[in-house]
């Protein structure tokens, strides 16, 4: 393997605008007052395309510190018989998962492994703590492979009621462990449970959306995007859950306007939730910056009702400086949102007009994407990227022998921390 050089770059706090370097693992500006993400400035201004496979081909605006092994890809192109039942000129999908005709490999089936991907390129090679990662399934499963496949330690804690989305193609690497909150909790109860195991210091956060890594990653989308299509979209669909990606996307459409070589203009983020769990959905139509409150009991019931589980955040970087609330306002942009039965015809949809299955998050985007349709709230001519988050996986689970993870334990969501450390501590040895 040719030798590799670390990515060169700086980091911004959106909230005051200051550079500086970082230290690491930086997640935060280290004196900023307000709640802020933070944004990498990369010294390479024109994006470039790298020979190395996979994902690590923009790797110029990835902050990696070191190549690990990585043939994942995820794929975009103009859609034909979609577009055609939409009535749609421009229609392109970026395909994450696996649909290997058109080039998406993605063995987990989902675009969590933009993230894992990167977020593991940043951590340091001599690194001896444990990584821990809350997630609400697709991003645990990810990140199972990427730190199985490369040896890095990792700690996973989900919700009991989704451990269905925890399986692998091959046996987990040991340097790999789960948890789960017991049943009738959800992500947020999860992010609660891996905050009492982070009051050790044998662990340290991955960091979700304020990790730069986490957020590039899936930046890549938009520029496998805006490289096929020759132009910023104008016109951007996905789910969210977190609204993370949808971040990541504004960041990315920065840098390609930087770049020069894609347009001038900010593309329009359309986003949308799942019903009846809507906490940004309902704050966005109030023109409120503050997430308005959610009964916690009202949310975890919420959460258990919808289809497309992985969307269900009670603790997403709306509000924050340079959080979806900013992304949507300066692209003029908007949240929506789409039932379950409307998810189940647009996955069923896809399924005939393009040949694979789809999550149903990435069928939420979809919805919400007829819905303006047939509105007539989009122009037939309009260049659209529909971000396709997963799928493919009826199809590769098909193909091969699948190992279910299993947890190591499962905590009450009342888990005293001592109890909680001490027994995630013995896990490691």
């Amino acid at each position: 393997m040719k030798k590799f050089y670390p990515t060169a770059y700086h980091l911004l706090c959106v909230a005051t605008g200051e550079r500086f370097e970082d230290g690491g693992w930086s997640l935060d500006h280290p004196t900023c007052s307000e709640p802020s993400l933070i944004r990498t400035q990369y010294a390479k201004q024109r994006l470039t395309l790298h020979s190395e496979s996979g994902l690590y081909k923009y790797r110029d605006w990835l902050p990696m510190r070191r190549l690990l092994h990585c043939e994942a890809s995820h794929a975009t192109y103009k859609s034909k018989h979609l577009a055609e039942a939409l009535g749609l000129e421009n229609l392109y999908i970026t395909f994450s998962g696996y649909f290997p005709e058109r080039g998406a490999t993605m063995t987990t089936c989902t675009f969590k492994e933009c993230e894992a991907y990167s977020v593991c390129a940043r951590i340091s090679s001599d690194e001896e703590r444990i990584m821990v990662v809350a997630s609400a399934g697709n991003t645990a499963r990810a990140f199972a492979k990427v730190c199985s496949d490369n040896n890095i330690k990792l700690l996973l804690v989900v919700p009991e009621d989704n451990l269905d989305a925890l399986w692998a193609d091959a046996p987990l690497n040991d340097c790999v462990k789960l948890i789960a909150c017991e049943r009738g909790g959800d992500y947020y109860d999860a992010i609660a449970l891996s905050e009492k195991v982070l009051q050790s210091p044998k662990f340290f956060s991955e960091g979700g959306a304020k990790n730069v890594a986490r957020r590039d990653g899936m930046a890549t989308t938009v520029l496998s995007a805006a490289v096929e299509m020759g132009c910023i979209p104008d016109y951007y669909f996905q789910a969210i859950g977190s609204g993370t990606g949808a971040i990541a996307a504004w960041e990315a459409n920065l840098r390609l306007i930087e770049d020069g070589r894609f347009g001038t203009h900010l593309m329009r983020l359309m986003v949308a939730q799942n019903a009846p769990f809507l906490p940004m959905y309902m704050a966005w139509r109030n023109n409120s910056r503050e997430l308005l409150p959610y009964d916690a009991e009202q949310a975890r019931c919420d959460a258990a009702a919808i289809i497309a589980k992985v969307l269900s955040n009670r603790r997403p970087p709306y509000s924050i400086a340079g959080g979806l609330y900013d992304a949507l306002k300066a692209t003029n942009g908007d949240i929506l949102q789409v039932t379950n039965g409307e998810t189940e015809l647009a996955m069923q949809l896809f399924l005939e007009s393009e040949g694979v299955d789809i999550h149903p998050a990435a069928a939420v985007a979809l919805a919400a994407l007829i819905k303006e349709v047939q509105a007539g709230r989009i122009e037939p001519s309009a260049k659209i990227m529909l971000n396709i988050t997963g799928g493919g996986e009826a199809r590769y689970r098909g193909n091969c022998e699948i190992f279910h993870i299993r947890p190591s334990y499962i905590f009450p969501l009342t888990a005293k921390e001592e109890d909680v450390v001490a027994k995630v501590e013995e896990l490691f040895g």
